[in-house]
């Protein structure tokens, strides 16, 4: 069997997903999931510091990249330790995880034995897809990516069937930010999970300030910080809460923003895509969803915040 090591947690979430679990070795500083992984050696670290605001990191992840620095370390010497025979990473972004170029000069100059570097790059919902195919087929289970494929796929359009607009007017629109400080709309595969769950995405990959944001004023506004789960995204939505753009904001003033869990879902191009546009549904249209699926995020993966005082909006 092969000796795996994945380097980005959506990649860790497939091989599990694929029945190959017990064949990792190693992963990322970020991997935690399925249950039990984090008991595999770390072989990444990030070099800014995590505990800083969302500003803070967004600062200091631009300094590295201003000067063609990588923003994660690998432990060379570890990796080596473990032999893998293929090691997963990403071509996407060199902001969400360890880049390529990273991985191919740690292969090149430290690693025995020429293991197989596979480098996801999703940058839509069928790129996902693809990516699953390409790692069942460096696995050697070709089968069960296409099996994996097509329950996610069977189990999106149900939700997609089930919470159907009747038509234009029904469809909301919905603003997702994947950062909060400074604002960034989210782009890749989540205008997609967007639409499939009954909505019309705005300030989709942007970047920019309440003002910016005044000028889609969506319907609804759904947080998803990369990498932040709910109670950290309910810390750094203060620099929004306690600005008057934003109590200003239609969404906000009828109740309708939404923080979700940003770490798990929807930043992890894997087959928790398909919980993701569960979420998506559920916030949009409630009713719709209950009538039809049997199943629920509210309170574990997604809440809703609370109108603001009439005061705040004055």
């Amino acid at each position: 069997m092969p000796r795996v090591v994945s380097l980005i947690p959506s990649a860790t979430e497939i091989v599990a997903a694929l029945g190959h679990g017990d064949d990792l070795v190693g992963r990322s500083h970020e991997c935690d999931h399925p249950p039990g992984v984090e008991a595999l050696p770390a072989l990444t670290a990030p070099k800014v510091p995590l505990e800083g605001s969302s500003r803070e990191i967004d600062d200091q992840v631009r300094a590295l990249l201003d000067e063609a620095m990588s923003v994660y370390d690998v432990d060379v010497e570890r990796l080596n330790a473990l032999r893998p025979d293929l090691i997963l990473t990403q071509s996407q972004c060199e902001v969400c995880a360890v880049s390529l170029p990273t991985v191919e000069q740690a292969v090149a100059d430290r690693i025995e034995g020429s293991p197989t570097v596979v480098a996801l790059e999703p940058r839509s919902l069928a790129d996902v897809r693809d990516d699953i195919r390409r790692v069942a087929g460096a696995l050697g289970c070709p089968e069960r990516g296409d099996r994996l494929v097509r329950r996610m796929r069977d189990r999106m359009q149900a939700t997609s069937n089930a919470v159907a607009p009747a038509d234009a007017t029904d469809r909301p629109t919905v603003a997702a930010l994947e950062w909060i400080d400074p604002l960034m709309g989210a782009g890749g595969w989540v205008p997609t999970l967007l639409e499939a769950a009954g909505g019309t995405p705005v300030f989709a990959r942007r970047r920019g300030d309440l003002d910016a944001l005044h000028e889609a004023d969506p319907d609804r506004i759904v947080v998803m910080a990369c990498g932040f789960g709910l109670s950290r995204t309910d810390a750094e939505m203060d620099v929004l809460r306690n600005d008057n753009r934003w109590a200003a904001l239609r969404a906000v003033q009828a109740g309708h923003v939404y923080r979700a869990d940003g770490n798990h879902f929807f930043n992890r191009p894997g087959p928790r895509l398909a919980a993701s546009l569960d979420i998506l549904a559920e916030i949009l249209h409630p009713d719709r969803f209950h009538a039809a699926i049997d199943r629920s995020h509210r309170d574990t993966a997604w809440r809703r915040e609370p109108a603001p005082a009439p005061s705040a909006t004055r």
